[in-house]
């Protein structure tokens, strides 16, 4: 029996395999962190396909947050100006399912929300699904997918039927050229960057294409760096396209056998001139050319996309305009070809196959489809009409529900709003004006904490058994290794006891997440995530497998009479299409649609939602960091990290700073229409003029004033919903040298650990 328990990394999507094994072994020294506690013994699984045996920082330190500062007890208040108290479960399972009905007999279940998380495993979303959607009749169930790649999934369906990434991994390795657009891959998805710049080093002829305001890491790699202005994403796609047109770099065969509306697409085109792109975007026509012709002249081109592109008010019509360039050279449904989203958290994707946005329904389907409802009422035993046709709640608009008075009760789980959300200081105002808000989570305190009414301990990482899925659509069973410190519980298992406790035994008897995984998978049959070929067990002996995978072997559809000829023109033999077919989507160019072809989408730019002016003439952009994650509930306790990122900052141009009299490490206020923050300057031309940068990581409990969210708008995609968080404008007031010294000699002890 190996000494080591096979799990997966809980940070981004990328999926990363790890063993993990306890702090004191026979024959060993025990394992200890910084200060000299045992911590358990992290390294990656050679045998995990998506990640080799890699692993970045962050999985590699990720043991020594799981017995720091965690919420241990359930705790309840009865106004946020008291202190917690200790209750037994029991005690707070009896005020939680109390306050329910309450609020549901008095103002009806739509009063009612959860707020949940891709941190979540499979299960929990599940359970959590069938609680909300099902039982108590709303859809007010959204998660911080919604900030994270709602726009994917919009972008997804709207083009090809359906949600699902549909390249892989492997698909790094086998490219010809790489278009990486609103992605600091190198930082946010390390261990994918490693695999295509060690692919891209060794074949000069492959080509790598970076699309950023920023000189990040990613772009340092790249053949070609495009350094547009925030907001011209669409302009830089649709005139990539126009030469792509103009020099008859298309594939008409596959458009006209497996597309449609490219005629729509190509009138909007038209009006993208290399003059006029190269003038919008700000960068030369040459290097707009450049991109093109790598693009137009590879046999296989992969675009790779992240939080840059969705967290946008165009942010599906900025995904659309990236599969349109696929669509109208034929790259998909090959390897090294297709476009990829790179996935923010780790299980968004699980998410989205549950049903986890307050629009969907576990097995890829609409709350709005009325066969997609009767189908999961019927499975779940439920009377017809039960799930309200109504989408629920999103994220924001939950917060705007505090304020208007239609939310009476809110459930969040392992996610942190109070920094997460954008225009910060109304989304706290709004949480002050919450009736009765619950907060599941792992640590105690964070930010949200103070909050809330009722603290419920989550078990986290290691302490609970089930399933996450990654960018590539591999499903990874993550085991426990270890039992929940004190009285914390499985989020899945806290749903649960409430669902039975509301009246519902029979929707939750469940003994293990097993249970509750094998239940979820029949809701997947014969949708397009098909997984029901998959379960723990199968897992266990078989390791992570790749949807779609049925219970019998996959089996690739017949392919319509038209489109034959366009199969064999990408992979030139049936036993190819049959060899790659659960690695890849749309092998056999038939999709999700009615008619099974894919959609051009023809979107003019708008720009940016709140663009400078001279009152606020700079672009606020923000992102991660290499070490960090989100808010630092986890990496902020962790030495190693925080001594690698100590304390946040802001790019700033060196044409920028000389202009307003700044010098590196001085102090900027920076100011949005919303609210302000401070951070030390970092003067460096990894920035473009007129754009600013600062990280995302930095709540209230790390750093004093440093919150990039207390500038951010909530403007949204009309289609995703998801907020603009990516670019708002602002305005830099330098502030004197001596003052910035005297804060941080003030702060420091704050920036090394939280209160």
């Amino acid at each position: 029996m190996s000494e080591f328990t096979k799990t997966l990394c809980p940070y981004c999507g990328v999926g990363c395999g790890l063993e993990v094994s306890p702090p004191a072994q026979l024959g060993k020294a025990t394992n200890r962190d910084g200060q000299g506690n045992p911590t358990w013994r992290v390294r990656g699984d050679k045998a995990h396909p998506s990640s080799q045996g890699m692993l970045c920082v962050k999985g590699a330190t990720i043991a020594e947050s799981l017995d720091k500062n965690r919420l241990h007890y359930p705790m309840v208040r009865d106004s946020l100006d008291q202190e917690f108290r200790r209750v037994s479960w029991d005690e707070v399972f009896d005020l939680i399912t109390k306050r329910i009905q309450t609020v549901r007999f008095t103002q009806g279940a739509e009063a009612i929300c959860m707020y949940g998380s891709g941190q979540f495993q499979t299960e929990d979303y599940y359970i959590a699904q069938k609680l909300m959607k099902g039982c108590l009749g709303t859809n007010n169930f959204d998660a911080n997918s919604r900030l994270c790649m709602s726009s994917a999934v919009a972008g997804y369906i709207q083009s090809f039927g359906s949600d699902g990434p549909p390249c892989c991994y492997e698909d790094l390795e086998l490219t010809d050229c790489a278009f990486l657009i609103g992605t600091n891959t190198a930082e946010c998805h390390p261990i994918v960057f490693n695999r295509l710049e060690k692919y891209h080093k060794k074949n000069r002829k492959v080509k790598m294409i970076v699309v950023d305001p920023r000189r990040t890491p990613t772009a340092e790699a790249a053949d070609l760096h495009l350094a547009i202005r925030p907001g011209t994403d669409i302009d830089l796609l649709n005139g990539i396209a126009h030469l792509l047109m103009r020099w008859n770099y298309t594939d008409p065969m596959f458009m006209d056998e497996c597309t449609i509306n490219f005629p729509a697409y190509a009138e909007v085109i038209r009006h993208y001139s290399p003059e006029i792109v190269a003038r919008q975007c700000g960068i030369s026509i040459e290097d707009l050319e450049t991109a093109a012709r790598y693009w137009g002249k590879s046999e296989r081109v992969l675009s790779l996309w992240s939080m840059g592109v969705n967290q946008s008010s165009e942010g599906t019509a900025k995904v659309r305009t990236i599969i349109n360039l696929h669509l109208m050279t034929g790259q998909i449904g090959k390897p090294g070809a297709g476009p990829f989203s790179l996935t923010g958290q780790p299980n968004a994707m699980g998410g989205r196959e549950a049903g986890g946005l307050a629009n969907l329904l576990p097995g890829y389907r609409a709350v709005k489809d009325p066969q997609h409802r009767a189908e999961v009422e019927e499975f779940w035993g439920l009377k017809p009409g039960q799930i309200s046709p109504n989408p629920g709640l999103t994220a924001w608009d939950m917060i705007t529900g505090l304020e208007n008075g239609a939310v009476e009760l809110l459930w969040i789980a392992a996610t942190n709003p109070a920094v997460s959300m954008p225009d910060l200081e109304r989304t706290k105002k709004a949480l002050l004006r919450s009736p009765f808000t619950i907060y599941q989570d792992a640590y105690y305190p964070t930010e949200t904490s103070a909050y809330a009414h009722v603290l419920l301990p989550a078990a986290q990482w290691g302490e609970k058994t089930g399933v996450m899925t990654n960018s590539e659509r591999v499903v990874t069973l993550c085991q426990a290794f270890r039992e929940p410190p004190r009285e914390a519980k499985a989020d899945w298992e806290i749903f649960a006891e409430v669902g039975r406790r509301l009246g519902f035994e029979r929707e939750f008897a469940f003994a293990n997440s097993a249970e509750v995984y094998a239940e979820f998978v029949k809701l997947t049959k014969t949708r397009p995530c098909d997984m029901t070929g998959i379960s723990h067990a199968q897992l266990q002996a078989q390791g992570p497998t790749q949807w779609p995978h049925p219970e019998k072997s996959y089996e690739l559809e017949s392919s319509t009479p038209n489109c034959t000829d366009a199969i064999n023109r990408v992979s030139n033999c049936t036993d190819a299409i049959n060899r790659v077919s659960n690695k890849r989507l749309y092998t056999n160019l038939r999709f999700h649609t009615p008619d099974g072809r894919a959609r051009f989408g023809a979107y003019y730019s708008k720009g940016l939602a709140e663009p400078p002016d001279p009152d606020y003439p700079f672009v606020l952009t923000n992102g991660r960091l290499y070490g960090h994650w989100h808010t630092q509930t986890r990496t902020g306790r962790i030495e190693k990290i925080c001594k690698m990122h100590p304390e946040p900052f802001i790019e700033i141009h060196p044409r920028d700073a000389a202009k307003l009299g700044i010098v590196d490490n001085q102090c900027v206020e920076v100011r949005s229409r919303r609210g302000k923050a401070k951070f030390p300057a970092k003067v460096t031309k990894a920035i473009a003029p007129g754009t600013v940068f600062v990280p995302m990581h930095w709540g209230s409990l790390w750093a004093d004033n440093a919150e990039a969210n207390a500038l951010t708008h909530p403007e949204s995609c009309p289609d995703s919903l998801q907020p603009e968080l990516k670019a708002c404008a602002v305005q830099l007031i330098p502030i004197s040298v001596e003052v910035t010294v005297k804060n941080y000699q003030l702060q420091s002890s704050q920036w090394s650990s939280p209160k």
